[in-house]
């Protein structure tokens, strides 16, 4: 669990620690990074902007490449507990009939399991242990010197201000950090003009079964998590002003099937009384480290659902930027984090560019384009859809040796 944290008590925490280390965010990527550095014996100083974590949900699909920090924190258990094992994959036509149904167990199975999670519930499996969090915390500045860098923080206690040999920047896809470090202010962003809403329905007897709907002009999906079924429901943002209830009378008044998870899906949107609303969009940063600085997670790279894979490569960032810090000494923070940067962003874009790809696909308003979509699918293997995945996987993530300063 998060344990709320003067920013003060933090600070002197860490102040003696070989390497200090700030990380700022505690979403998914920044807790895995404070919690790995805290299993190697540092005291990381972790802070967020946020008040509490009380809306910390909405469903994520782990592929195995999140395996590697999980074993190293020592949450196997509580992870399997937490989640589900997802092994079925089925989509749904513009008018709600099955298109096509695969397993992912079969493809999966050799690299370990793809299983469904709520971001909260994630969020507890990584704090097992304990995380100290400075909540209501930011940076208002940041200075990277060559010995050390110097921050200034807003928190509730007051202005405060501190040195470290790195920093870590995981505040989101909509960071308010990465401003401090070169080309962050504006990064590369890809925009799909489309949006919908996060809902919760209670778990059916399908639990392996993640379902689909790529419909024209509007998107269905259904993943399983422990105890529930997570939903999100969309389509063009211009559409989908029109609220909910409206949006989802619309898709159902095109439909000549469905499936029972569908309908309750459906059901459960019209029934939430202040539903979240997810614009799906997606950021790529160039570059990520600068000197002692280095963006991690969606502050890096921001990912789009589609390949359900965001999550997972946070985490798995996360373990290899760690892995890079393990044995540095200050002298060695500039060129661990490059040597992170050049082993590491090279397969976080590419599987980026898998979820583009696939939003190209499922985003679609045309019926014709719908049609012919339709046809493709019935030919084409979810292997093929994930093989850029799928060599991730074969090839794992690896730490890099990093040269050592020699004053």
């Amino acid at each position: 669990m998060f344990i709320p944290t003067p920013l003060s008590e933090q600070l002197r925490a860490s102040a003696d620690d070989p390497l200090r280390v700030l990380i700022v965010g505690a979403g998914i990527a920044g807790t895995t990074a404070a919690q790995l550095h805290r299993a190697r014996g540092l005291e990381p100083v972790l802070v967020d902007r946020v008040s509490s974590f009380d809306n910390a949900g909405y469903m994520l699909a782990l592929m195995p490449m999140v395996d590697a920090a999980i074993d190293d924190l020592g949450v196997r258990d509580a992870y399997v507990q937490a989640s589900t094992h997802i092994d079925r994959y089925r989509v749904l036509d513009h008018h709600g009939s099955t298109l096509r149904e695969d397993s992912l167990g079969a493809i999966l199975s050799d690299f370990g399991d793809y299983r469904g999670i709520s971001r909260a519930a994630l969020l507890d499996v990584l704090t097992t242990s304990g995380a100290p969090v400075s909540l209501e915390t930011t940076v208002r500045s940041l200075s990277d010197g060559t010995e050390s860098a110097h921050v200034r923080f807003d928190s509730p206690d007051g202005p405060n201000e501190a040195t470290f040999d790195a920093v870590i920047i995981a505040d989101g896809i909509h960071s308010h950090t990465r401003r401090f470090v070169p080309g962050g202010a504006k990064p590369s962003e890809t925009i799909t003009g489309w949006g919908g809403w996060v809902v919760w329905t209670d778990a059916d007897a399908d639990t392996d079964l993640g379902e689909e709907m790529w419909g024209n002009g509007f998107f269905v999906g259904s993943y399983p998590v422990a105890g529930a079924v997570g939903a999100f429901i969309g389509g063009p943002r211009d559409d989908t002003a029109v609220g909910p209830v409206a949006f989802v009378d619309s898709i159902r008044s095109r439909l000549t099937s469905h499936t029972p998870r569908l309908e309750r899906v459906l059901d459960a949107v019209t029934a939430a009384e202040d539903p979240f609303y997810w614009v799906l969009d997606d950021v790529r940063a160039r570059p990520w480290a600068s000197g002692r600085t280095v963006l991690l997670g969606d502050a890096a790279a921001g990912f789009l659902p589609t390949a359900g894979i965001g999550a997972g490569m946070a985490m798995e960032s996360a373990w290899v930027l760690t892995g890079v810090l393990a044995d540095a000494v200050s002298t060695d923070v500039g060129a661990a984090l490059t040597a992170y940067e050049a082993e590491q962003r090279p397969r976080v874009e590419s599987a980026q560019s898998n979820s583009r790809q696939l939003a190209r696909l499922m985003f679609r308003r045309s019926t014709l384009l719908a049609h012919v979509r339709n046809i493709a699918m019935r030919l084409m293997t979810i292997e093929a859809a994930l093989g850029p995945i799928k060599k991730l996987l074969q090839k794992p993530a690896r730490i890099p040796e990093v040269t050592a300063v020699v004053d």
